[in-house]
């Protein structure tokens, strides 16, 4: 059995229970997870190709599987990732985060919902999965997920993975769905800043903070402190001028009864683009509300957890959608998507923390480096082992 064989990862779901009874099990849950996760950081997309991938590389898994009835079917992949509890699942899951992603002060957690588009099953009466993740920026990793059966029941799945996260010391940024009195107190008792949207859902709010940056701008704040910051991007046709303006004048706020927990301060961020082709100009605002107080933290600090917000959809949801084939999954029964939707973030950070070693020593794409696991043995040992 190789020195360096990956026990520290399948170590974190030892405590996992398994759903079979005793006289079915062919096969152990350590050996079905330890094929499972290897395979699907490979390129493996559903429970036939999980198998075949299994049997391709019988003779690397008995390096530290113990396989007494070889590779499982793939109808028992199935089956198994059907039944498991998919809470018990996520908290293995994010033991095994926890232990890999560095806690770092002031380090931004944003926190968005996806949709699993094929995982709709008409047949059954079973809606899409829309799966709700936290994504640390800093550490490249999802650090969380559940699952909800409809978009309209994301706010308490939210509370509920808020619940369940290391906040201490973190920025937790949401969009404008989460725009709730309770949410942002969860984020306070948690001993964590947060940074979230305004926009309709809380329609007074809105108007209100509007008509003060309005005013302020127009009348060049008039000596009202404040900080604010310009960023300036060209390319792809365009360019784009980015301005953020932030007040940490927030008491007439409470004043007018908008009473959240822990608020400092109130930020407007403006995007100008105009586009090279047409010469046409298109400006927004965008309106935020945060417990970090503008003065202290600074805005291009602001603006940067502004636009980290969005690597959860650039690097993350983008990933899982063009890397991982996520949507195109037709994985459907019971708890299956849940489970395979943890695997699949699970291999992406995995994936994010290793570089292979090239020649040119340029950075190798993340749909690259799964075919590059699945055909060097050492690599995908280094991968798996956060080597």
């Amino acid at each position: 059995m190789e020195a360096n064989a990956p026990h520290g990862l399948l170590r974190a779901f030892a405590e996992l229970k398994d759903p079979r009874v005793n006289r079915t099990k062919r096969h152990s849950l350590t050996d079905i997870l330890g094929i499972a996760i290897c395979a699907t950081i490979c390129g493996a997309d559903g429970w036939t190709q999980v198998a075949k991938f299994g049997r391709c590389k019988l003779k690397w898994f008995r390096t530290f599987l113990d396989l007494p009835n070889g590779i499982p079917s793939h109808d028992t992949f199935g089956r198994v990732f059907a039944a498991l509890d998919p809470a018990a699942f996520e908290a293995c899951f994010m033991k095994w985060v926890s232990d890999l992603a560095t806690a770092s002060a002031g380090r931004l957690i944003a926190i968005d919902g996806k949709t699993i588009r094929r995982s709709l099953d008409a047949a059954g009466s079973k809606a899409a999965v829309h799966m709700v993740n936290a994504w640390c920026a800093a550490n490249h990793m999802a650090l969380g997920q559940l699952a909800t059966d409809a978009k309209s029941n994301e706010i308490t799945a939210v509370m509920a993975l808020l619940e369940m996260l290391d906040l201490k010391d973190a920025v937790v940024s949401l969009d404008a769905m989460h725009c709730q009195k309770q949410t942002a107190e969860k984020i306070v008792e948690k001993e964590a800043d947060y940074l979230i949207a305004v926009k309709d859902n809380q329609p007074t709010l809105r108007q209100d903070i509007q008509l003060f940056f309005d005013d302020a701008i127009e009348q060049d704040w008039d000596g009202m402190p404040r900080v604010e910051h310009e960023q300036v991007d060209s390319g792809h046709d365009r360019l784009e001028v980015r301005r953020l303006w932030a007040s940490n004048q927030v008491d007439w706020l409470q004043q007018q009864g908008h009473k959240w927990a822990g608020l400092k301060g109130i930020v407007c961020v403006e995007s100008e683009r105009t586009t090279f082709a047409d010469g046409k100009t298109a400006k927004t605002r965008r309106y935020y509300i945060t417990s970090l107080d503008p003065q202290t933290v600074g805005a291009e600090h602001l603006l940067a957890y502004v636009r980290g917000h969005w690597s959860i959809e650039n690097t993350l949801h983008w990933s899982l959608d063009v890397t991982f084939r996520e949507d195109a999954s037709r994985v459907r029964k019971d708890h299956g998507p849940e489970n395979l939707a943890a695997m699949r973030r699970m291999a992406l950070g995995l994936l994010k923390r290793t570089q292979p070693k090239t020649r040119s020593g340029r950075r190798v794409a993340i749909k690259r480096r799964r075919l590059i696991a699945g055909q060097n043995d050492a690599y995908l040992l280094n991968v798996i082992t956060g080597e």
